[in-house]
């Protein structure tokens, strides 16, 4: 998959796109410090549960949303088969042309692998540009590499002139970092949700 192909793609009104490499390395560095924290095992995180949580960040509603069908997109590097820290997680045989419905919609997910770490950042970026400036396309919710201080830069960047009465687009991270023309979700609270860590084990 190149990104002239991605310019011909009908897309849904609503796109999720994720780093697979970053969210399966998020979700074990969770995994870890909550089983000793808490000192119980953790789960791998609920894939279904986990996409529900980002799209309710993102500002999707089930009285809204519930007809239509969101696009969940990863990217993830090519010598890695599946998320190892979600269920279910093998690409190929669990996620890439698999769906499921439930009170927020239908969900479509795909993966694309790609093969070397600089083209990685750029492909989640030119992939990134091209839903956003897609005249479907109302409501975006991003899960990059936030850790990669250029590729956020380039993120801000790039979405510095999207129209934000026309496009809904969110960032998620770990932490708040610089803004710009978009809104920041925090990431850990839909992968704990995912993992199911509750507040009051807190």
């Amino acid at each position: 998959m190149d990104i002239q192909e991605f310019n011909n793609t009908r897309f849904s009104r609503n796109v999720i796109l994720v780093d697979g490499d970053y969210a399966d390395s998020v979700a074990f560095n969770l995994i870890v410090n909550f089983e000793r924290m808490l000192g119980r095992r953790i789960p791998k995180a609920d894939l279904p549960r986990w996409i529900d949580c980002i799209a309710l960040d993102g500002g999707m509603r089930e009285n809204r949303d519930a007809d239509g069908e969101t696009q969940v997109i990863f990217i993830h590097s090519k010598d890695k088969a599946e998320l190892e820290n979600f269920m279910p997680g093998n690409y190929e045989r669990d996620l890439n042309a698999k769906a499921f419905k439930d009170h927020l919609g239908e969900f479509v997910i795909s993966s694309y692998p790609v093969e070397e770490v600089v083209k990685h950042d750029d492909f989640f970026l030119d992939i990134l540009k091209t839903v956003v400036n897609h005249k479907d396309v109302h409501r975006v919710m991003a899960i990059p590499n936030a850790e990669h201080a250029p590729l956020w830069d380039a993120l801000r960047h790039a979405l510095r002139d999207i129209d934000d009465e026309e496009k809904r687009v969110t960032l998620f991270a770990m932490q708040p970092l610089e803004g710009g023309n978009f809104k920041q979700e925090i990431l850990g609270y839909s992968l704990m949700s995912a993992l199911g860590i509750k507040g009051e084990e807190l």
